[in-house]
């Protein structure tokens, strides 16, 4: 296929390309580097089949020749408003790319007869009242909070996908991502895993908000990149949870981060952010992903951090 994909050089978006490109597909790669790296697609440059285009995705998007799918992924992703690429810092942009930016893709899809798949996320449950969280779940979000611009941005690109499902008979794909990690995360990205890892990398204390009984279900991105392909290709119009069912604390993964990297320095205890309505639990039920794409995860928490950490060791070495 010829396959449009927003947000190319974002951390998921460029391990979506390579998953693409392996298998035979051509990808026109679409970015405007807000959130995205040059560096995730750099090892793609000379690629015949793979394409770049520097475009903000809340504009008007046109894509010269047929194409058979756009995937949208263009979105800032990380909650943290101590980041400069946490969407509390970038607002008005993360509502355009999930109103505007959906829209526009929607609109190439619509236009070329296409099969559409939307990035969605978690964020949709809010802070669960249903745990572990399935599909039919309608979540529980606070509209106006200090990170409803990302909550609200999905949620209407996700009533919109099944607008033009509906309203067009277009092709449609919603995935519901879990928290992943893995190797071309930001070291600044601001999400827990960077993070920590930043920390126990340069032997400092890892910070945890809180008294860290919060949970999270971290999903490595190759596990999630095969799950996403698996929708792509098959699947239907109705979301589908992406994730790891494994949860974990954060306390949990501080004490894991810190063995792996033999950091020996201890953990500090920061209060937790008021106001930004960070969820208590978060644990995906994925019986819909095992039925109906016959997908669960296989790499452990452990593994997946081993090879985030030999990246991020890379990056460091290289400041």
């Amino acid at each position: 296929m010829r396959i449009l994909l927003t947000g190319a050089a974002g951390f998921l978006g460029s391990h979506l390309c390579d998953r693409l490109l392996a298998e035979g597909h051509e990808v026109i790669g679409m970015d405007n580097f807000i959130t995205g790296s040059p560096a995730n697609i750099a090892h793609l440059a000379g690629n015949e089949k793979f394409f770049f285009v520097r475009h903000d995705v809340s504009n008007f998007i046109f894509v010269a020749g047929k194409v058979q799918a756009v995937l949208h992924f263009a979105s800032p992703a990380s909650p943290n408003p101590l980041s400069p690429f946490g969407y509390p810092n970038l607002p008005i942009q993360t509502l355009k790319a999930g109103a505007l930016g959906t829209h526009n893709s929607l609109g190439v899809a619509h236009a070329h007869g296409a099969r559409f798949l939307l990035a969605s996320t978690s964020e949709v449950y809010g802070d669960p009242l249903e745990h572990p969280q399935k599909e039919t779940y309608w979540g529980h979000v606070d509209p106006v909070g200090l990170r409803s611009m990302y909550d609200e941005a999905k949620r209407f690109a996700e009533a919109l996908t099944m607008s033009y499902h509906r309203f067009h008979g277009l092709d449609t794909r919603i995935v519901r991502i879990f928290n992943t990690y893995g190797p071309r995360m930001r070291l600044d990205d601001g999400r827990v895993v960077p993070n920590f890892l930043r920390q126990a990398l340069n032997k400092e204390a890892l910070t945890v908000y809180g008294d860290g009984e919060q949970t999270r279900s971290f999903c490595y991105v190759d596990d999630l990149v095969e799950g996403i392909y698996s929708l792509l290709m098959g699947g239907d119009p109705q979301p589908v949870n992406i994730g790891n069912p494994r949860e974990t604390s954060i306390l949990e993964l501080a004490t894991i981060v810190n063995e792996l990297t033999e950091n020996t320095t201890s953990i500090v205890y920061k209060p937790r952010q008021r106001g930004m309505g960070d969820p208590q639990q978060r644990q995906p039920d994925i019986t819909r992903a095992r039925e109906l794409l016959d997908w669960e995860p296989k790499v452990s928490l452990e593994v997946g951090l081993k090879r985030t950490i030999a990246y991020f060791q890379e990056v460091l070495e290289l400041q």
